[in-house]
């Protein structure tokens, strides 16, 4: 078979199966298969890169990042909708377009998904372009982001000049608690619910975070189609399942009790969306009653969006719990009596922090109002005061930790309060991934899914376990065969050697990162050393301050800290420092890397840097020895100038070298 002949029949079939996956949810294939087929595409366009379609399903991956979003003009402005809140307001919707148009309206009921709005363009059936909302003029090109998301057909069944129709943007919500999961794993913030965690993600200037934040589509109204006529809304609905879209579900209904009860049962059913709602949109169906109607300065006259208002129940406090997350964070929840609560019955409700509840003051026994809007967990929003019973008694988080019984310690810059345990249980499997992962002690092979197996089987209660565990019992793992156990073994070993500056970026302790690290490592050399240094001397080196000072002399001091470094010297760890001093020439001098380099790295760079005696920081003071200006250098070069920094070429840093 000619190869341009079997490159179009993959992509053909690779997108009706995409289809068929992302669109449909009805899959005819294994995942193997098409990935089989993928590869193979892949290959060929490899091979013959000239041969590289807009529609083919290896352009969805993302591009390379680009620096800003361009503006893009709307050819049809991209409306908003006038709000409306109660059954009267949909009746003097429905009588004003009766007196408008006539008795015979028809109209279209649908989900407000809450999301992120987009227009998406199309040209002779290719898909060349996509913008957001903005002002509804002026959006921001997010093509390259777009191109992303599955769901969306980077080339439709019938070839129109022009197309643009408009859609929202939204992450499902079990792709939002499953990446919020990942997130708190890694200890990073938690993203506060799906319409911001959508709209963060498509303005990710980088689009491949974009495609791992796995957005989805739903299309609800066509805004420009040439070549094509049509009479209603409903016909443009099912013209664009025709061509491949994921278009929003719509009832047709003509009384305002219809479209009442209509609206009533969505919100009733708003659980069963993969999208969260927060509304339901009324539409004219006629395409030439719309014209009549006409629009406002903001709004299209012939629309209206039901806004369902915050559902809030009251339900009496049976008991506050404390639970540990993977970060150590103590989070207060309370079980109250179920409540029925937006399709789901409710039990649990989060208190957030211990200002949170003294804000509130909520006590067990108290009856509170419970809210469940735009956000994944209920919460509580009022203490209902005059029921309060007798005898109730403030309520405190505990000194120490539920789960090991280690001190807590509040954050110094926020309200969270968090365990200080080594060797906490709660804390296990994010403690035992970041110590594993590459820039800690970097053992290829141990990702999350083989710890949390090693944790479901007894093997691992701390870092050091790992460099107890058998060929034998790796490769009794779920994939994990004797090859695979063989490898992970050899990584295991060759850990040891990694150093004390990877070592203490490796343990976790409060406010250590990679910097600290080397600053510790480098200035310490052995971890004997380190661990008799007392607060006054930690707070003497460059970069630690009083507070960082202090959480390393706690974790020192911690019995479970103590227990995970003698296991750790056992098993051959090595608790001196690997830094190789190779001079002094730049002591006392910071120099600050701008700019795209060419000879070095970024990381290779600094620890040149490092290796004589310097120090690299990320942003330029009155301290700056140098700048090292790049291609491109920005506001850091600026402001390098503005304030007299010297600035030298990478060249000049080489010679500096030599």
């Amino acid at each position: 078979m000619d190869y341009r002949q079997e490159m179009q029949e993959l992509r053909q079939q690779l997108n009706h199966h995409g289809y068929l996956y992302y669109v449909l949810d009805a899959p005819t294939i294994p995942d193997y298969e098409y990935d089989r087929m993928l590869r193979r595409l892949e290959e060929l366009e490899a091979q013959h890169p000239e041969e590289i379609t807009p529609d083919s399903p290896t352009q969805r991956v993302g591009g390379a990042p680009i620096s800003a979003f361009q503006p893009y003009s709307h050819p049809v402005p991209l409306e908003s909708l006038q709000d409306v809140f109660d059954q009267e307001e949909v009746e003097d919707f429905c009588r004003r377009m009766a007196e408008m148009l006539g008795e015979d309206v028809a109209y279209s009921v649908e989900p407000k998904a809450d999301g992120l709005s987009v227009a998406l363009e199309y040209r002779d059936g290719v898909f060349v372009r996509g913008a957001t909302r903005g002002d509804g003029r002026t959006g921001e090109d997010v093509t390259e982001n777009l191109r992303t998301i599955r769901s969306i057909p980077m080339a439709l069944p019938e070839k129109l000049p022009h197309l643009i129709v408009r859609g929202e943007v939204y992450m499902a919500k079990s792709v939002f608690e499953e990446l919020n999961a990942q997130r708190e794993l890694r200890g990073e913030s938690l993203m506060a619910n799906p319409r911001n965690a959508a709209a963060g993600s498509l303005r990710q200037l980088d689009p491949k975070v974009c495609a791992a934040r796995r957005l989805d589509i739903c299309v609800f109204n066509l805004q420009l189609s040439e070549g094509r006529d049509f009479a209603t809304h409903q016909e443009t609905l099912d013209y664009l399942r025709e061509q491949k879209f994921k278009v929003i579900p719509n009832k047709l209904l003509r009384t305002p009790e219809e479209l009442g009860q209509e609206i009533r049962r969505l919100n009733d059913v708003r659980e069963e969306f993969p999208f969260e709602i927060d509304g339901a949109v009324v539409k004219v169906n006629s395409l030439s009653q719309r014209e009549i109607a006409g629009s406002t300065a903001k709004c299209p006259r012939w629309a209206i969006a039901f806004k369902y208002p915050p559902e809030r129940k009251p339900s009496v406090v049976k008991e506050i719990v404390i639970q540990v997350g993977r970060t150590g964070v103590l989070t207060p929840k309370v079980i109250v009596e179920p409540v029925r609560l937006a399709g789901t019955t409710v039990t649990t409700a989060t208190l957030h922090n211990q200002d949170f509840i003294d804000e509130k003051d909520i006590r067990i026994g108290d009856t509170v109002v419970i809210q469940k809007a735009g956000e994944i967990i209920p919460e509580v929003v009022e203490v209902l005061r005059d029921r309060r019973p007798e005898g109730t008694v403030p309520y405190h988080l505990p000194d120490t930790c539920p789960v090991c019984g280690a001190p807590v310690s509040r954050d110094p810059d926020g309200a969270a309060i968090r365990c200080t345990g080594a060797e906490c249980p709660a804390q296990l499997l994010r403690n035992i991934t970041h110590f594993a992962s590459r820039d800690a002690m970097d053992i290829e092979g141990m990702g999350p899914a083989v710890m949390q197996q090693l944790i479901d089987r007894g093997l691992v209660q701390n870092a050091a376990d790992l460099y107890f565990l058998t060929a034998e019992e790796l490769a009794g793992l779920d994939r994990m065969g004797e090859k695979s156990a063989a490898n992970a073994m050899a990584a295991i070993e060759a850990s040891k050697t990694r150093g004390l500056e990877r070592l203490l970026y490796a343990l976790g302790i409060r406010q250590v990162g990679q910097k600290a690290g080397k600053v510790l490592g480098g200035h310490f050399k052995t971890f004997e050393a380190l661990a008799a240094a007392s607060v006054e001397e930690l707070t003497e080196i460059d970069d630690i301050g009083a507070i960082t000072a202090q959480f390393i002399r706690d974790w020192l001091d911690s019995p479970q800290s103590k227990h995970l470094i003698g296991r750790l010297k056992d098993a051959g760890v090595s608790m001196e420092s690997a830094a190789e001093q190779v001079d002094d020439r730049f002591a006392g001098m910071t120099f600050v890397l701008t700019g795209a380099l060419e000879r070095f790295t970024r990381d290779e760079a600094t620890a040149l840097i490092e290796a004589r005696g310097g120090k690299a920081s990320g942003s330029v003071s009155k301290k700056t020895t140098y700048v090292v200006a790049g291609e491109n250098a920005g506001s850091k070069l600026k402001k390098a100038n503005d304030l007299g920094i010297p600035v030298i070429t990478e060249d000049d840093f080489a010679s500096m070298l030599e």
